[in-house]
């Protein structure tokens, strides 16, 4: 019999550049529900958004990726990823501090 493991893992990701205003957030949440990816975004003091990604590798690759590039108006300056520890989120939120 054939084992199929899906190995899973989370990543924190801190976005810099026009990333506020510009529907970043939105856009992370449309497409991390698209590509099942759980976890957060939010804008944080300073300009920045931060991006809390878990699911699947594949997916959670993908969904970086997409962040990396952001909607159309976004201009991305730096990404800054951290391994995190899963979590075992169930959803994607946009977050408001």
């Amino acid at each position: 019999m054939l084992a199929i493991f899906i190995m899973k893992k989370s990543v924190r990701l801190y976005i810099d550049g026009n990333v506020q205003g510009v529907f970043f957030r939105n856009f992370v949440k449309e497409n991390a529900d698209k590509n099942d990816v759980n976890g957060f975004v939010r804008n944080l003091e300073g300009g920045k958004v931060e991006v809390f990604l878990e699911g699947d590798n594949e997916k959670v690759d993908k969904a970086i990726e997409l962040c990396k590039t952001g909607p159309k108006h976004a201009q991305i300056r730096n990404v800054e990823t951290k391994e995190e520890k899963f979590q075992g989120l169930k959803n994607f939120k946009i977050l408001h501090i």
